[in-house]
């Protein structure tokens, strides 16, 4: 028995029918779209190419694992071209602006990005403004002045007693090496510091308005043993603050702290391109 469909033709001539029809018209479509003026996509934002560049090599290298030499040459090479026009910011905004000319000025920080294995986000210091010596336990920080004038100390820990011979570590105060003591000015390339070497612990000091990229990995997070840390240079371990040891290295003994009371560091909404996480 042969099965007509209900116009009459036998169903699988009817099949062959509407099948030679479909690629009739998926033909004419593909035609269409080819005759079309085809829309460019939009280039990747500086902080998209940066949000890549650290999601790929932060997540390559493992929970807390120090980036290989490639993967941090490929971070700091996108940040050392990022540009403050690239994050929407000017030293004319509120971020800025001293309220009171006597006191220690509030610093603001801008939110990018934050996952596990690494975070994004930018302090803006007014003139004067000051982040006390703090450390960065297990991480790795890149730092790109985008304007302004700073006045940078950091230090890294003396490491055994080899690195100090004519001094006595003790319990407490902790002897530590200066790694930079001067005035970093924009532009400038971006500054990296490691867990043990390149002044894992500093401060800031704006000299002026300043605006300072920065990028974590991993971020603080006090459960995975990352806690943020403060310092005060202790003048009284020794007869001085400081001692120069054979090589010319200075050292400088340092006591944990809590932050001065007139350090005030505020969350704002940060208005620039946003990151696409895809």
């Amino acid at each position: 028995m042969r099965v007509e469909s209900s116009g009459g033709l036998p169903l699988p001539e009817l099949e062959r029918q509407q099948a030679g029809a479909k690629r009739r018209r998926r033909r004419a479509r593909a035609a269409a779209a080819a005759a079309a003026p085809r829309t460019m996509a939009a280039p990747a934002t500086a902080v998209q190419r940066l949000f890549e560049a650290c999601r790929e090599v932060f997540t390559g290298a493992g929970p807390g694992a120090v980036p290989p030499p490639a993967g941090v040459e490929r971070i700091k090479s996108v940040l050392d071209s990022i540009t403050a026009a690239d994050v929407r910011l000017t030293s004319s905004m509120p971020y800025f602006r001293r309220v009171d000319p006597y006191g220690t000025p509030k610093i603001t920080y801008l939110h990018l990005y934050k996952c596990e294995a690494f975070s994004i986000g930018i302090f803006c210091l007014p003139s004067r403004g000051v982040i006390p010596l703090h450390n960065h336990p297990g991480m790795t920080v890149f730092s790109k002045l985008l304007f302004g004038a700073m006045h940078i100390k950091s230090y890294d820990w003396a490491a055994s007693q080899q690195d100090t011979p004519d001094v006595q570590l003790q319990a407490g105060p902790r002897l530590a090496k200066v790694k930079v003591d001067g005035i970093l000015t924009a532009p400038h390339e971006t500054a990296v510091l490691y867990p043990e070497d390149g002044g894992n612990m500093h401060c800031f000091t704006a000299q002026n308005a300043c605006a300072v990229l920065d990028v974590l990995g991993p971020p603080y997070d006090d459960g995975s043993g990352r806690h943020c840390q403060y310092y005060n240079v202790r003048s009284s371990a020794i007869s001085v603050g400081s001692t120069i040891l054979p090589g010319g290295d200075r050292y400088e003994w340092l006591e944990e702290s809590e932050p001065s009371r007139d350090f005030y560091l505020v969350g704002s909404t940060y208005m620039g391109p946003k990151i696409l996480d895809h």
